[in-house]
């Protein structure tokens, strides 16, 4: 069964907002330059949406050699990336390791918008976290995986039982901020049984189902909280036997390659 690829997205900056990408290589760590940078408060401590929703409307320009930034209220700014330096402990939930300062000027615009002391840090050259999830790969600064893989079926089904149970909108597929959206298949959460594919030039083996926090509560476009969905609808059909809800699922990236919109997704092996 053949699915296709309708949206690439990588997110340079763990929390910040995504870049649509036309094509990409993707690498043991996902998409070439996704999550490569990470915000992390005085303590080393990573920060994300879910703690400072603000950080959806802070769009990233990755460059070859520089990162733009820009924000409401900021002032537009861009920064040499630093690719080795000083190093710092950072801790991403229970991960603890080196990552590269990238100095005082990102440290200072972040601390700006985020009103409290940030600094910005960068993957090391020698970067190596392990996944854990069924086909086992490695992760930059996601929470813990590769690719997050969704299709439109399902998004399609969710915002069905939220407009009949009196939901007054849509939600855009941007709420699960996901690196590879697929079309084609005519089930729901069909990417919940599929256990191995190929996507353009690459293949992907899956992780587990994405158990999802309170980020798709957030909009993308105005870097607020918007009432209680998609939580409260998934809770009635997407709980997980060890707590919370799912929706879209993870992989590991076992073939490195190209990947492109417009590709097909082809399945390789089925959940028995």
């Amino acid at each position: 069964m053949r699915a296709e690829v309708v949206e690439l997205v990588r997110y340079p900056i763990k929390g910040c907002a995504g870049e649509s990408l036309p094509r990409s290589g993707a690498g043991p760590m996902g998409l070439d330059g996704d999550r490569l940078f990470m915000v992390v408060d005085a303590t080393g401590k990573f920060i994300t949406q879910r703690t400072h929703e603000q950080m959806a409307v802070i769009r990233p320009r990755l460059g070859e050699t520089t990162l733009g930034l820009s924000a409401p209220g900021m002032p537009d700014a861009e920064f040499d990336i630093v690719l080795d330096g000083e190093r710092v402990e950072v801790l991403l939930f229970t991960w603890t390791g080196k990552a590269v300062h990238q100095g005082a000027g990102p440290a200072e615009w972040f601390s700006q918008y985020m009103g409290e002391e940030c600094r910005l840090v960068r993957i090391t050259p020698g970067h190596e976290r392990r996944s854990n999830g069924l086909t086992r790969g490695y992760a930059g600064f996601a929470d813990a995986h590769a690719l997050h893989v969704t299709s439109m079926s399902s998004l399609d089904n969710l915002n069905a039982l939220i407009l009949q149970s009196g939901g007054l909108d849509a939600l855009p597929m941007n709420r699960f901020r996901p690196n590879i959206v697929l079309s084609g298949w005519p089930e729901p959460h069909t990417e919940d049984r599929v256990r191995r594919m190929t996507i353009g030039g690459i293949e992907a083996g899956w992780e587990k189902r994405a158990v999802r926090c309170v980020v798709p509560t957030v909009d993308q476009a105005t870097g607020r909280r918007a009432g209680h969905e998609p939580t409260k609808t998934l809770a009635r059909y997407r709980r997980e036997p060890e707590g919370g809800v799912s929706f879209g699922t993870k992989f590991a990236v076992v073939t490195a390659g190209q990947v492109a919109v417009g590709d097909p997704a082809d399945v390789i092996e089925w959940e028995d």
